[in-house]
């Protein structure tokens, strides 16, 4: 993977956020990074929207592929309380 032409520090992306946010805007993309590493990234809203979009395909096709494989199904109730108690043990 190339590094993008537009990359910066944290440092610079705090001090200039209004001109990477315009940048975003116009359809370039920052990536900033921590002690040489990248770390995130500000992207065009579409291109976001875009991935979260493909994301969810993804997941919703492996989703079927398990259900047509007759893989297990959970209800709502026990789904919530899985995280609930996955959350509640992380914290302590």
């Amino acid at each position: 993977m190339t590094e993008p032409e537009n990359t910066v520090t944290v440092r610079d992306a705090r001090a200039h956020l209004a001109d990477h946010i315009n940048r975003a805007e116009e359809g370039t993309p920052t990536v900033i990074t921590r002690n040489g590493a990248p770390v995130a990234a500000l992207v065009p809203i579409a291109d976001f929207d875009a991935l979260e979009e493909a994301a969810d395909l993804v997941l919703a096709r492996e989703a079927e592929e398990v259900l047509a494989e007759g893989g297990p199904t959970v209800t709502m109730a026990e789904l919530l309380a899985d995280l609930f108690t996955e959350h509640n043990e992380d914290a302590a």
